[in-house]
């Protein structure tokens, strides 16, 4: 989704809240980052950046989904089918799943679209041992991050998680548990049934999805009580799941 308009701050929201996962999934998966403290050019990126490790990415967008909604129901109420997975009848937008499940999808170029891919077809791109791999620690980061949300009140919806080699090892890189990459719902408002009010980038979503864009790059420029909407719930996110005000974040970058 590529739109003209900034949402400020949002870099290093994405930044500061990627850097605190990565410290509670440090016994899950191993993670590209070298150091958050730029010097010299990079030191104009500070607090929205970090200096990290070439990986050799894994062309397969990991997802784990605990709960339907999205793309998954999309394709749940026309086959109950989500990546491959066959899930039970009834199921309505925002329902829980009877376990988290893997639902990975191609990694499209620029301006195409990702496709769901079944396990097997992960398997067979990549390897068998390799797919165990993904599916697992996709699943361990999911089941993390459940864990630690729900301490702050918050349901971890879904996630994607980008992987990669170094040296043979599979380890976690780009962002990770953000309102990017995930969905997340206060917790004590969930009501199954209907789309959920959410801290991510759902409600630019749906801002789109109303104004009638045909989904054609670059997309509308936003209104500004859309842009301030977008940056108070990328903000509010931080701040709930870290416990941390994020001026502090942005006073100490």
């Amino acid at each position: 989704m590529i739109l003209p308009t900034v949402i400020p701050d949002k870099g290093a929201v994405l930044t500061g809240l990627s850097l605190w996962w990565f410290e509670q999934l440090a016994d899950v998966v191993p993670n590209h980052v070298l150091t958050a403290e730029l010097t010299g050019w990079a030191a104009q990126f500070q607090g929205r950046g970090v200096l990290c490790r070439r990986l050799d990415m894994v062309a397969v967008e990991c997802v784990a989904r605990g709960y339907l909604t999205g793309g998954g129901l999309t394709d749940y109420n026309a086959t109950a089918i989500v990546s491959g997975v066959t899930l039970p009848p009834g199921l309505v937008d925002g329902s829980r799943l009877p376990e988290p499940i893997f639902t990975p999808s191609t990694k499209a170029s620029v301006g195409e679209h990702d496709l769901p891919m079944s396990y097997a077809e992960v398997s067979e791109q990549v390897g068998a041992d390799l797919a165990a791999e993904l599916r697992d620690v996709t699943l361990r980061v999911y089941a993390r991050g459940v864990r630690v949300a729900a301490e702050a009140g918050i349901i971890l919806a879904d996630t994607k998680v980008e992987l990669g080699l170094l040296d043979g090892t599979l380890v976690l890189g780009d962002e990770v548990l953000t309102p990017d990459s995930s969905r997340f719902w206060p917790a004590q408002t969930w009501n199954p049934g209907r789309p959920q009010p959410s801290y991510d980038k759902q409600y630019v979503r749906d801002w789109l999805t109303a104004s009638g864009w045909d989904k054609v790059a670059p997309g509308p420029a936003l209104p500004q009580e859309v842009v301030d909407k977008t940056r108070a719930k990328y903000v509010e996110a931080y701040e709930r799941l870290t416990g941390s005000s994020f001026d502090t974040y942005l006073r100490r970058s």
